[in-house]
């Protein structure tokens, strides 16, 4: 049996430390942590890891289950893939415990209320968003790229990721401007730096 510990923090800028400490300190033989967003699973590959490498009687310890995901749906995926290995989840700060039934409903409720804090803040976002444009004060994204040029690139037989790599943009950005630009004219798109 093993007790892993897991420690996430959503930007690079963000310290783990504290819940690597806690995380010792309750005796995790082995912390994985990475610093990503917990809205989703995708890119987290530390989670990833243990996740595959998940025991039977191995325990994965979190210090809060918003570490492991902000919805409810990523934490309802997390703790079957937890269970389907006979593994069991534990958090240091809340009284979660997989291996109880009390521990598991805690969970559940705990897990809505992560969502609707998530929900919460996306949505005072959007209002101040909102606020700011009516103020004439926002911009929006500044940095756009010149769709002809990616048509034009296109039409030389350079691929989606090559105009990607060399425009410094997302290949998605690429595949939309070829896709729509039957028709256009030159324009100035938006899109967004990865």
């Amino acid at each position: 049996m093993a007790v892993i510990g897991y420690a996430r923090v959503s930007t690079t800028d963000q310290d783990l430390s504290i819940q690597e400490a806690a995380l010792r300190a309750i005796g995790c033989d082995v912390i994985r942590a990475e610093k990503r967003s917990g809205t989703t699973t995708q890119g987290r590959g530390e989670l990833r890891i243990i996740l595959d490498f998940l025991h039977a009687g191995d325990v994965l310890i979190v210090t809060r289950i918003d570490r492991l995901a902000r919805s409810i749906a990523d934490l309802q995926d997390i703790v079957r893939q937890v269970r389907s290995r006979g593994a069991s989840l534990k958090a240091t700060e809340q009284p979660i415990d997989t291996s109880t039934a009390a521990g598991k409903c805690f969970l559940d409720i705990l897990g809505v209320f992560a969502e609707f804090e998530t929900n919460l803040s996306k949505e005072r976002q959007l209002e101040g968003i909102a606020k700011a444009k009516a103020a004439g004060v926002y911009r929006g994204r500044r940095v756009s790229i010149d769709a002809a040029t990616v048509r034009e690139m296109s039409a030389r037989g350079l691929g989606p990721t090559a105009i990607a790599k060399a425009l410094g943009i997302g290949r998605a950005s690429v595949y939309r401007i070829v896709e729509a630009g039957q028709g256009w004219q030159s324009r100035t798109v938006a899109v967004q730096r990865e």
